[in-house]
């Protein structure tokens, strides 16, 4: 089925359910996909035993059950992004402290903000420009599909999100030199070529990492921000906003990826539950470059 077709006929309409009904669509998938196809689930438990290495089997698929649940919810919240009301979504994803966004924007700086696939992102993309001064600009890489990226970025940009592409950033950057805005990035992503990666410690795992998000904050001498957040209940989340540094030249190379990655860390260990367990994290374990300095949380232990 064509992206435009899939979105017609089956994306929209879903969009307009009411939530209860849609939680109802999501009960049945979580059920099918777990009891019944077990779709990634070699995958998520392989991650959770990396990650937790110290708890049984039981544990981890206490976590396993919990995560497939989650998943399932985020896949009909985030179809119902595409038709939400505002107030909605403000009532859904509540900023706890936008006024450390505010505070940057007020001073004529911009920010870097990072977080995770952990709790609801998609959702946090188009509730949070509708509770901040601060103007959001998110990067990402394309849907395959044009009509989908198309209509995706149609709908983030209706709350004040903007979108840039991955191999547009540069571009932007330059067309909008002076300006100042929120730059967001997802620090969890494995990266497409382990060579051109930071080598961090995550979740006690040796991992690359993208440079992107500390590369911009030194370039632009911005501050950096992390994005703490939260699941409330089913359907309904928070973020708070931490300070990672105003200073990010005082950081070596892949130092500050380090350091902000551990703020991720630590509310994965607290609930597992609600990171996206099915991407191959740590495919490229081994393929690290001879010579290149792996960064440890020992290494940043002093500014935790």
């Amino acid at each position: 089925m064509s992206g435009r077709l899939l979105y017609w006929l089956v994306m929209k309409p879903l969009s307009l359910l009411p939530y209860w009904m849609l939680y109802g669509i999501s009960d049945f998938f979580c059920f099918v996909l777990y009891r019944c196809i077990g779709y990634r689930k070699k995958v998520v438990l392989g991650n959770l035993k990396m990650a937790f290495p110290e708890m049984s089997d039981s544990e981890r698929n206490a976590i396993a059950r919990k995560f497939y649940a989650h998943f399932c919810d985020l896949v009909v919240e985030a179809i119902k992004n595409f038709s939400a009301r505002e107030s909605e979504l403000k009532k859904r994803f509540v900023n706890l402290n936008p006024e450390v966004l505010d505070h940057y924007f007020n001073q004529g700086k911009g920010v870097i903000i990072c977080g995770g696939h952990y709790a609801n992102w998609e959702m946090w993309g188009v509730s949070t420009p509708l509770q901040t001064q601060m103007p959001l600009v998110a990067i990402y890489k394309r849907l395959a599909d044009a009509y989908l990226d198309e209509k995706m970025r149609e709908t983030r940009r209706k709350t004040g999100l903007d979108l840039v592409p991955t191999r547009e950033v540069k571009g932007f950057l330059e067309e909008n030199a002076g300006r100042n805005f929120g730059m967001v990035f997802a620090i969890d992503q494995s990266p497409a070529d382990p060579k051109k990666s930071v080598w961090i410690e995550f979740l006690g795992q040796l991992s690359p990492a993208y440079f992107g998000a500390e590369k911009h904050a030194k370039e632009l001498n911005w501050p950096m921000v992390y994005g703490h957040a939260e699941r409330i209940k089913r359907g309904h989340y928070t973020v708070r906003y931490s300070v990672v540094t105003e200073n990010p030249t005082a950081f070596e190379d892949g130092e500050l990826i380090q350091y902000v990655s551990t703020f991720l860390e630590e509310d994965i260990r607290q609930v597992p539950y609600l990171w996206l367990w099915t991407h191959k994290r740590w495919k490229h374990q081994n393929k690290q470059p001879n010579g290149v300095r792996t960064w440890t949380k020992a290494d940043v232990s002093e500014k935790i």
